[in-house]
This record gives structure tokens, C-alpha cells and sequence, in this order.
């Protein structure tokens, strides 16, 4: 595999894209900051294929990332391979409006071919390759120009060895079937709504103070206003004010400007300054939200009873026996809230559908109907079908 020196220049990258986009695959990964900024600060960008590897500098004086954002968004060709890549599509989204596709997370298809449920980087190259990666400039700040030889080579680790390891992961899901497992997963990955920025559902990541419309429309105006202080500002939303005191403020919202020295949280200087003055205008203006507005109530599970719950315990640890049986992630199968339903009569699941159903939802909701039965077989404990063991047990008294 070629690597290139570290791309500054807007023709270099260009040419980098033009050949890559002739490729099969493509692996993306991202350096960046966000400590300090609203937005991630993007200081590096790292691609690859079997053939060659470089890494960009979107920070160089002058360089056009166009043609990297046509490659990753405007490609359909080109399949785009990233590990835990969450951030790494919503940094090309920010810049773009768009999200890579198609998109391959490793990370995820592990999930269907091992029992990893989010396999790190690092064990992921050791598993498959049997290399050390150096963590030493993990914590770098990517955002120091000169970047050092050995920060480049650390970066640029990221893709050439996906790019030998996602052809091998590729091949376990062609052989064992699983590859439409997967399909929901990336297609949720690629979502570009799970990126979008909406001021107006801001508030939603704010733990609410209870149901009170009056509470909850001021707690809406106010998350937006955070939103926007933050973006104009380029500065995290904690660092205007923090979810707690917004929460408090939506609450026992104060009558006057000079009240804001008061709540816990704020700076006696938010009683006389400008953004003090906007926080009360907003206070001011705000309504109740809209009963269609209104968060559903909590759900306080299923009601299962004693009896039900012992049934979900066992359909937990159906779940371990499987995911052990398949080498699969039990997360990818389900999760505990859906087993619980299960147990307390619900028919109208995602364990109950498609492939879920097949390799585990149809065990699941035998056992539930007392057709599924727990042995131990040489030590290992297992699933076995009630008419199997009436089967036996007859077999064994006509053998008598």
C-alpha cells in the first residue's frame, strides 16, 4: 500500500479523490476538537484503500475539500468503510448537509459475526491481525500545526488497516449469511435527521422538570436561545449555561434581570449584562407548549407481575444462550425492555420480525407459550423443545 505524504494542497487532494473514487471501498476516519468550540474543530481526515492511504489537512492555508465531500456524499459507487464512525458522518454533515453513503461500520458488523458489542479500535486490529496499535498520540492535539511524523503515521493506522480488515469481516458475513442483518443498522447510521441540528427539539436532551406546560414551554425558548448564544458564539452550550440551571431557571423562572445573581449556576454578573437581558426576554415571550408538543409519559415497563418477571428472566437468559450459540451481539438481537414485553403479552416486536425471528424470537416466544424447556448437556446448559423431551422420555420407556 502507497502512503502519501500529508496532503496540503488542493490539487494533490484532487488527484487523491479522482483515483479513489474508481475503488470498491473507501476507509474514513477523523481527527478532531471539540472541547473549546460548538461545531467539532476538524484538524485531520484520513482515507484508504487496499491500493493507497493518505491523510488531509483541512486546516491548510487555501485547500478545497470539495472533492472529498463529493467522494463521501455524492458517490453511491464507492462504498464508505468508518469504525464507531457516529461522529465522523456528523462532521461531513455539518459541512455538507449530506451523510456519507453507502456507509459499513465495522464496529456495528461485529456485532453480527462475534459477541463484541462495541469492539474498540485497538482490539479490533489486534483481533484480526494480530498488531499492537501505539496509543501514544491518542490524545494529541490534532489542532498544533506542525503536526508531527509520528501523529501522521498514528492517523493514517486508522484506514490502512481497515482497509485490510473490513475485506476479511466482509467475507465472514458473506459466508455465515449475515449481511442483511446489518441493513436496518447502517441504513439508521446514515440517517441524516439523527445529525440535523433542530433548535426547536433542543430542549428534548434536557432532563424535564416534570409535565407542566408553562415549565416545559419556557424550557423550550429557552434550549433554543442556548443553541443559537452557543453557535454565535462557537463556544460549547454548557459554557452559556448549564442543562441544570436552564432546567432550574424553566422552572422558577425569576420576575427581574437583577434576580439572575440568585440562581444557582449564574454569575453575579448575568443580573446587568446583555445576555442576562436576552435570557429575560425570552422568559418573557414564552408560551406553554402545545398539548401535541407534550413528551409521552414515562413507561414504567411492562407489567409483569411476579410471574412475568421470572418469565423474563428466563427469556434473558435464553438471549445469553443464543448470542453464546450464534457468536452474535445480544444487543443486535434485543434488548432487555423488549424481552420484558414479551413476557407481559406483547405480540408486536422487532424480536417477532425477520431474521430476529428466525434465529431468536421464535425460541423466545416458545418459551413464553411453554413449548421451550432449559437442559444441561455435558456441563453447558441449552434450549430444548417440550415435545423432544416427551419424545425421549417415551422412547426410553419403550426401550424398558
Amino acid at each position: 500500500m502507497k502512503i502519501h505524504p500529508l496532503i496540503t494542497e488542493s490539487k494533490d487532494l484532487a488527484k487523491l479523490c479522482k483515483r479513489l473514487a474508481k475503488g470498491d471501498f473507501v476507509c474514513v476516519d477523523t481527527e478532531f476538537m471539540r472541547e473549546n468550540t460548538y461545531y467539532p474543530l476538524l484538524c485531520l481526515v484520513q482515507v484508504g484503500n487496499e491500493e493507497e492511504a493518505a491523510a488531509i489537512d483541512p486546516l491548510a492555508d487555501g485547500i478545497d475539500l470539495q472533492p472529498l465531500w463529493d467522494l463521501l456524499t455524492d458517490n453511491d459507487e464507492v462504498l464508505k468503510i468508518f469504525h464507531a464512525g457516529g461522529q465522523d458522518v456528523e462532521i461531513v454533515f455539518n459541512f455538507t448537509g449530506k451523510t456519507p453513503y453507502p456507509i459499513f461500520d465495522t464496529q456495528i458488523a461485529m456485532m453480527a459475526i462475534s459477541q463484541s458489542e462495541q469492539i474498540g479500535y485497538a482490539n479490533l486490529v489486534e483481533s484480526w491481525l494480530n498488531k499492537t496499535i501505539d496509543k501514544g498520540a491518542r490524545f494529541t492535539d490534532w489542532s498544533r500545526r506542525p503536526l508531527t511524523d509520528r501523529q501522521i503515521e498514528y492517523a493514517i493506522g486508522d484506514v490502512t488497516y481497515l482497509a485490510q480488515i473490513f475485506p476479511k469481516i466482509l467475507n465472514k458475513l458473506i459466508k455465515t449469511d449475515r449481511g442483511h442483518w446489518l441493513n436496518a443498522e447502517m441504513e439508521k447510521l446514515a440517517d441524516p435527521s439523527n445529525y440535523a441540528n433542530n433548535l426547536e427539539h433542543a430542549w428534548r436532551r434536557i432532563r424535564a422538570p416534570g409535565r407542566n406546560p408553562a415549565v416545559l414551554g419556557r424550557l423550550k425558548d429557552l434550549a433554543a436561545w442556548r443553541e443559537k448564544e452557543a453557535q454565535d458564539k462557537d463556544i460549547p452550550r454548557g459554557r452559556i449555561i448549564r442543562d441544570e440551571t436552564l432546567a432550574d431557571i424553566a422552572s422558577h423562572p425569576p420576575k427581574k434581570q437583577a434576580d439572575l445573581s440568585k440562581v444557582r449556576g449564574l454569575s453575579q454578573a448575568w443580573k446587568e449584562n446583555d445576555i442576562g437581558k436576552r435570557l429575560m426576554r425570552v422568559l418573557k415571550h414564552a408560551e406553554p407548549l402545545p398539548a401535541e408538543e407534550m413528551p409521552t409519559k414515562a413507561k414504567r415497563g411492562a407489567p409483569l407481575g411476579k410471574e412475568g418477571a421470572l418469565v423474563a428472566d428466563l427469556l434473558k437468559l435464553l438471549l445469553k444462550i443464543r448470542a453464546r450459540e450464534i457468536e452474535v451481539a445480544s444487543r443486535l438481537l434485543t434488548k432487555a425492555d423488549e424481552l420484558e414485553a414479551l413476557a407481559a403479552g406483547v405480540r408486536k416486536l422487532q424480536i417477532l420480525e425477520g431474521w430476529r425471528f428466525e434465529v431468536f424470537g421464535k425460541d423466545a416466544l416458545e418459551l413464553v407459550e411453554g413449548k421451550l424447556a432449559f437442559a444441561v448437556e455435558n456441563g453447558r446448559l441449552k434450549m430444548t423443545h417440550i415435545d423432544d423431551v416427551k419424545a425421549e422420555m417415551a422412547e426410553a420407556a419403550e426401550a424398558e
